[in-house]
């Protein structure tokens, strides 16, 4: 048996980009939830609290975590440039197109296999 830790997906949003997105593995889940736990439990608390700055605290606390996810599944991109040099994880997450972060994370998120609940804790 041959097994890929990662697979290639051609962007269906940018024309000559693409992505490889590491595979979930168990080490690799525990790693997330590891990374993931803090901030899901100070977002929740945001939520339950209500009013105004908290649903807004909490909202900037999930993108947070949707960066996280990226950095954390995104292995490389290709056929992507921002300003002038190759993109990585990072340079899309930070300053590449917003419609291939969105698209790219969620290739990373149902890679994880995780539902909504899962991820929040």
């Amino acid at each position: 048996m041959t097994y890929e830790s990662s697979r290639v997906v051609e962007s269906a949003v940018t024309a000559g980009v693409r992505y490889t997105v590491a595979k979930m593995s168990f080490a690799r889940r525990v790693d997330l939830m590891r990374q993931v736990r803090e901030l899901a439990r100070r977002m929740e608390f945001l939520e339950a609290g209500g009013g105004a700055g908290g649903k807004m605290d909490a909202a900037l606390l999930q993108k947070e975590i949707d960066r996280l996810y990226l950095t954390w599944g995104l292995r490389e991109i290709a056929g992507l440039e921002v300003d002038g040099a190759a993109a990585t994880p990072e340079t899309l997450a930070g300053a590449g197109p917003e419609d291939l972060f969105r698209e790219a994370l969620a290739a990373v998120r149902a890679e994880t296999g995780l539902n909504e609940a899962e991820r929040k804790n």
